[in-house]
């Protein structure tokens, strides 16, 4: 029998499914879609709270416990950059220090690692309210993607581009009008899994 895999989530809001049932985190749906294709893996090991920064993901892991290697990875992370104005060059600093530590985590297979990208958080009901330039927000979320997308790509790990669907299901959001439903999650999980069980092939 095959032993059972194993996976770290990493992020924020996004990965904690801030909102929604724990059920329909994008992390939770993502283990039964493996699942459903006869991959035998374990629920999320999640490292996530609503409101981190790159630098308080690196705190909290600093002192998390953890069991590599992970057989998958994952890592979402940088929207609260931006909303805070922080700069794109610390970003790109802290982003390649987390993505190190995922890589490391993964038992240095960058190929088990998948990097999320970061939603358009301009579209949001809370947004319009927001009094903030939606246009700017979703150029400097281009810009960040840009960034995490560079170093994954360059480093063989996966690519997991949702942004698009932040952008076309407007209307799919949890109650606070910000973050996303359990059925826009399903939609991020439709372009997650294929990616996620590639990274697993070699299992």
């Amino acid at each position: 029998m095959s032993p059972i895999l194993r996976y770290l989530a990493l992020g924020d809001s996004y990965t904690i499914g801030e909102g929604v049932p724990e059920s329909q985190r994008w992390p939770e749906q993502l283990v039964a879609s493996l699942r459903r294709q006869g991959i035998g893996i374990d629920r999320p090991r999640i490292i996530a709270t609503t409101g981190w920064t790159t630098d308080e993901l690196a705190a909290a892991m600093e002192v998390a416990r953890f069991a590599p290697p992970y057989d998958l990875v994952s890592l979402l992370i940088g929207v609260n950059n931006q909303y805070r104005g922080r700069p794109l060059d610390e970003y790109r600093m802290q982003f390649g220090e987390l993505f190190a530590d995922a890589v490391a985590l993964a038992g240095q297979r960058p190929s088990r690692v998948l990097v999320v990208s970061i939603p358009d958080w301009g579209t949001t009901t809370f947004a319009a309210g927001s009094g903030r330039d939606t246009a700017r927000i979703a150029v400097e979320l281009d810009a960040f993607n840009d960034v995490a997308r560079e170093i994954a790509v360059n480093t063989g790990a996966m690519w997991a581009d949702i942004t698009p669907i932040s952008r076309e299901q407007v209307d799919l959001l949890a109650d606070d009008g910000l973050h996303p439903s359990g059925r826009q999650y399903t939609l991020w999980t439709q372009v997650i899994a294929p990616l996620a069980a590639r990274a697993l092939g070699g299992a």
